[in-house]
């Protein structure tokens, strides 16, 4: 199955690549992921597709650190909702709990397991893939951006007990020792940070109960991520037709994958792309001809289609009515017979 990682974690990344000599459009046309998630940080991509432009990048530029260069830039905003949530937590221990609990909103493959002791708390990085263990590069990346965001809630002075991975020691471990301000074990048998038990009850400053009350039930209410290739696909569809570049070619980018991939397992779940397509269509076309300034040509090209007259055909097709009739409120009160058997199909 394919994991999904908001293009958020990609913000700062042409510029530490240009920092180390490479070409940031280069190297992501390499690792085959779309130019266009670097404007859109609410794109969902690859999670395999990210690692491998990672692993490129730190072998193209012998930046070893190169995932830590990336973390040392990131914060909280990258994260999005799930950074907001956690800014807004009584206590550094709730803010922790708060984004072991909802990162796969952010990242589906991520998990973090914190574990309470008498003296210390662990916190431990889980990233799911094929390989035994994540790419290096991913696990300093991720784990980097965990003990930043730790830091943010105390202040750049905090530093954690230890900090252990599991992959053998890099040629520099000073940079190491300096990114994360203790010791770092390696060759450990997990990815963790390790804080004082009193540090969790540290309270936050800014921190805002009925935000983090309001954030957490929209929160709630999103967090289940599609697990299918049909969610997935769905969920792909419709960030793209929001920017009016949707293709079975690049929804294949997004996913790391090709064309007959996606068919293929669209097909296996009793469904395909057009009618994923159509249905995210459907659900798009209403909230946009309600504004009666949006020219129809603009709606048709944001659709995909190859022309305005081709919209109008599959609207009334879809919806029985013209786009006209819709704009003055003379809909039909069940759908055509056309729709009804492509929703059975």
């Amino acid at each position: 199955m394919t994991d999904l990682i908001r293009s958020a974690g990609l913000s700062y990344y042409p510029d530490v690549a240009r920092s180390v000599g490479l070409d940031p459009k280069q190297m992501m046309r390499r690792a085959r992921l779309p130019l266009a998630c670097l404007d859109k940080p609410d794109t969902p991509i690859a999670v395999a597709g990210l690692r491998r432009l990672l692993e490129l990048s730190a072998k193209e530029s012998g930046a070893e650190d190169f995932g830590l260069r990336l973390a040392e830039r990131g914060g909280l905003t990258n994260f999005g909702a799930v950074g907001l949530i956690v800014r807004e937590q009584a206590t550094v221990g709730e803010a922790i709990e708060a984004f072991s609990r909802f990162i796969h909103i952010h990242h589906d493959g991520m998990r973090l397991d914190v574990v309470r002791g008498r003296q210390t708390v662990t916190v431990t990085l889980h990233l799911r893939g094929r390989h035994p263990s994540a790419p290096r590069q991913s696990i300093d990346m991720a784990l980097g951006s965990i003990h930043r965001i730790i830091q943010s809630l105390f202040g750049i002075d905090w530093r954690p007990q230890e900090v252990h991975l599991h992959y053998p020691p890099p040629r520099d471990r000073k940079r190491y020792r300096d990114f994360f301000g203790c010791r770092v074990t390696f060759n450990a048998e997990n990815d963790s940070i390790l804080l004082s038990a009193h540090d969790m009850e540290r309270r936050i400053p800014s921190a805002h109960p009925l935000i983090a009350t309001y954030l957490r039930k929209r929160i709630e209410a999103i967090e289940t991520r599609p697990a299918s290739w049909e969610g997935k696909v769905d969920e792909v569809v419709r960030t793209l037709l929001a920017s009016g570049d949707c293709t079975v070619e690049r929804v294949a980018e997004h996913l790391a994958c090709t064309r007959r991939t996606i068919h293929r397992r669209l097909a296996a779940s009793g469904t395909s792309f057009s009618a994923i397509l159509d249905a995210q269509r459907a659900d798009l076309v209403t909230q946009l001809i309600d504004d009666p300034d949006r020219p129809l040509a603009d709606i048709a090209a944001q659709l995909g289609f190859s022309a305005q007259s081709a919209m109008a055909r599959w609207f009334r097709g879809r919806f029985g009515c013209t786009i006209t009739d819709w704009r003055k409120g003379m809909r039909p009160s069940a759908p055509p017979a056309e729709a009804r058997s492509a929703s059975a199909a």
